[in-house]
């Protein structure tokens, strides 16, 4: 293996371990022992394996960093009630109207498991993966695109890297920034504004250093909402019911 190859391989392992990293702060409230390994990880050097440069990047970080470092020596008690109430309006209730799934950020009505999530659990299926349970968690939900997203990075499972550039730009990014941002404007506790303005943060400066390794820049929105317009539209029309023409309930 050459010097380059490695360097390739190190820097996908490197962001597929990232990825699943945040995938887990946002798939279940953070509890004592999550925190604790996070404020043991900025004192070690750093939350991430890929040293992020950009200005975004870096301020996000420091966001996230200031919120370790302003919770108590112990913690416990209230601060964790604050965070998993915090958690509940973001991910659970809908509280602060910023639905962590792409479909209600993408359709027309703002609706859930609309396009979007048979889009991504036909790509899950390629690589014959498919998420637990799809009505608990829809496929088009962070968690699982971010997880997705690992997989495709991993040196050991992931194919080409022009499938995770794809992924970014037909689906992550087209929505996960304005999810980022309504959740750091609307919640309540600075470790969720930080945690989703780094998300958002790492998967743009991520699409960057592909663009750099692929010399493929990235798909401009308005290319991709084209494309799923004429994909839309080419689709026919359902045939319309008859009564007695098929089985009924």
């Amino acid at each position: 293996m050459t010097r380059d190859e490695q360097l390739l391989v190190t820097f996908r392992a490197a962001a597929a371990q990232d990825l699943s990293d945040l995938a887990g702060l946002h798939d279940r409230e953070v509890d004592a022992a999550a925190l604790e390994r996070l404020r043991a990880a900025v004192g070690e050097g750093g939350l991430l394996r890929l040293r992020l440069v950009n200005q975004d990047s870096r301020a996000a970080l420091f966001l996230l960093d200031e919120a370790l470092g302003g919770l108590p020596a112990v913690i416990d008690g209230t601060p964790l009630d604050d965070l998993a109430a915090d958690y509940a309006d973001i991910y659970l209730t809908y509280g602060l109207r910023a639905a962590p799934s792409e479909s209600v950020w993408l359709d027309e009505d703002n609706l859930a498991m609309q396009a979007p999530m048979f889009e991504v659990r036909a790509l899950y299926q390629q690589h014959g993966l498919q998420v637990p349970d799809w009505r608990r968690r829809p496929d088009d939900h962070l968690v699982h695109e971010l997880q997705f997203l690992a997989h495709l990075l991993d040196p050991e499972t992931g194919d080409s890297l022009g499938e995770a550039a794809a992924f970014l730009d037909e689906h992550l990014l087209l929505w996960l920034p304005d999810f980022a941002a309504r959740v750091a404007q609307r919640c309540a506790t600075p470790l969720y504004a930080g945690l989703a303005a780094v998300t958002a943060a790492y998967v743009e400066e991520l699409r960057e250093l592909l663009e750099r390794i692929l010399g493929v820049p990235r798909t401009p929105r308005e290319v991709v909402e084209e494309r799923r317009r004429q994909a839309r539209e080419s689709d026919p029309a359902p045939a319309p019911f008859v009564p007695g023409s098929a089985p009924t309930w």
